[in-house]
């Protein structure tokens, strides 16, 4: 049952007043998962299921930086997680994991983004975490929430 978040992680999470099925609908497509997720960065590959392909970059000082990976856990309605590596001179020694999940609370969905991971970096963890941390924000949450309770 899902990927075991470690220690040293980022975390955010929202609440959509929608059962978890109509939530994860928003899940289930590059189409669909673009009308949210896609702000801030760009995804230019979304592939829901076990072993598909997660791809998307960022701007950073003016250039753009690809990263992503292979999805490792696929639970429909529930989880997906994936690794998430950059594919430049930011690369880490190992790759680092995202995971999605949803849950129902109360008559709605607690919805989270997690990156996590950060334990595995060694001497780079604090850095890494605190970067992560100052530099992310609900806005995917916010986007979520109006596009599924419009």
């Amino acid at each position: 049952m899902g990927i075991g978040i470690s220690a040293l992680h980022v975390r955010r999470s929202g609440y959509v007043n929608a059962p978890v099925a109509r939530v994860w609908e928003e899940f289930t497509s590059f189409e669909r998962i673009c009308g949210w997720l896609d702000l801030g960065h760009a995804i230019h590959r979304f592939e829901p299921r076990l072993g598909g392909e997660v791809h998307m970059s960022v701007e950073i000082d003016g250039a753009r930086h690809f990263f992503g990976g292979s999805i490792i856990a696929f639970e429909s309605q529930r989880e997906i997680s994936f690794t998430s590596q950059w594919q430049n001179d930011l690369a880490w020694p190992v790759p680092l994991i995202w995971t999605l999940r949803l849950s129902q609370a109360y008559d709605g969905t607690q919805v989270e983004i997690i990156h996590h991971g950060f334990d595995r970096l060694g001497a780079q963890a604090a850095d890494a975490l605190e970067d992560y941390e100052s530099g992310w924000d609900n806005k995917h949450l916010r986007a979520l929430r109006q596009r599924v309770e419009s």
